[in-house]
């Protein structure tokens, strides 16, 4: 089957070249398995297949990559000492680190996304699991196509002004990355027509995948007061291991208690409940009180964890009084669950377009007709400090 660039303008599709991917890693097997992965797609080629990260900053000028796949831990210089180096020499290089699933390699990735990394995969335990052989290839091949047709189309759609660009989005990467500037403020705006629930908010419900940790870091730290008041749950599409990290960043960007939530318990103001990587973070009612309520069941929008069953079960405990935010994300997980919040009375918010990395999730419920609102990161938080506080405009 025959798959067009992500994008591209039909009329002349046919001429995009594929996007360029090098792949950099010191196991000769992993090169291996990526490289025809690549090569079995339509729309990308391997420009490059290289053992260190040393190879891969001399040769950069000469491969010309659009994606950048680089592992951690490598011979000669390592990917977190390489990624300011390739980003130095070319700054719109995608690049996404790979690494097994250790604590410290997780602590390494958030660093990565701090330096400019565009996203991160954990590489199998083993290739020899065909199901994790699969899900590994699934996300890493969406993850190519998505990050890096969003920079063919930023550099297609207006090449000649990248300072308009800059000022229109006062968030600079690596928060919020440069974006299109073919969606007007005014495009944005059309999509949010649905009026806010009229029941007051008791809970903030939020969803994010690809781009999510930086977005995440970026809202708690403006929302105290809502924390302080109202429990926050959260699903960021993440492995095991790096949720646990996460929650420590959110913690310490909120300053207020962030965990994985634990099955069977309480959910209570002031505190940030994330959804344990491998496994869906529902809520549940126990003796009339909410409770978490973790779920080992098959992956739902190919995710584990997921943002539809936390949005879905959170309106037999809350009904009508829910708020959800869907954040930066490949796909479409939360639109469902956006879809069932609002019949049940609640609201829905989405990250706008130019300050998504991936404007997959958020986009999904703002073409749904589920928004009260979508807004650029950096307004998000006030408007939910103010949402909470009463208003309801």
């Amino acid at each position: 089957m025959s798959v067009a660039l992500a994008g591209s303008p039909a009329t002349n599709s046919a001429q995009y070249e594929p996007l360029r991917v090098m792949i950099v890693d010191d196991s000769v097997v992993i090169r291996g398995l990526i490289s025809r992965w690549v090569e079995a797609e339509p729309d990308m080629v391997v420009a490059a297949s290289l053992r260190t990260g040393l190879d891969a900053v001399n040769q950069l000028e000469r491969v010309k990559p659009d994606v950048a796949v680089l592992d951690i831990e490598m011979p000669e210089l390592d990917g977190i000492s390489a990624l300011p180096q390739l980003l130095a020499k070319k700054r719109d290089l995608v690049v996404i680190m790979a690494s097994t699933l250790t604590r410290r390699n997780a602590e390494i990735s958030f660093k990565a996304l701090s330096l400019g990394a565009a996203d991160y995969i954990p590489k199998p335990e083993t290739t020899r699991e065909p199901q994790a052989a699969d899900i590994f290839k699934h996300d890493l091949l969406q993850k190519i196509r998505s990050l890096g047709g969003r920079v063919r189309r930023r550099a297609s759609a207006a090449p000649a002004a990248p300072v308009i660009e800059r000022v229109r989005d006062p968030h600079p990467a690596p928060l919020a990355p440069a974006a299109h500037t073919h969606h007007t403020v005014a495009s944005q705006a059309a999509l949010a027509k649905r009026s806010f629930g009229p029941t007051a908010p008791r809970v903030l419900l939020i969803g994010s995948s690809t781009g999510g940790p930086q977005a995440l870091m970026a809202v708690v730290a403006e929302i105290g007061p809502v924390i302080d008041r109202f429990p926050v749950l959260i699903t960021q599409h993440m492995p095991p291991t790096f949720t646990t990290i996460l929650a420590e960043h959110l913690a310490r960007a909120s300053r207020r208690p962030a965990h994985e939530g634990i099955d069977g318990e309480a959910i209570k103001p002031g505190n940030i409940y994330l959804a344990p990587g491998g496994k869906h973070m529902r809520v549940a009612k126990q003796g009339g009180s909410p409770v978490i309520a973790l779920d080992d069941g098959p992956p739902v929008n190919f995710c584990k964890p997921a943002v539809d069953p936390l949005f879905m079960s959170a309106i037999d405990v809350w009904q009508g009084g829910i708020l959800a935010l869907v954040l930066t994300g490949m796909g479409s997980d939360g639109m469902r669950g956006g879809k069932d919040i609002v019949a049940a009375g609640g609201s829905v918010i989405a990250q706008d377009e130019a300050s998504s990395v991936v404007w997959g999730m958020p986009g999904a419920v703002a073409n749904a007709g589920v928004c009260a609102a979508v807004l650029p990161l950096n307004q998000i938080g006030s408007k939910l400090v103010r949402l909470f506080a009463g208003d309801r405009s």
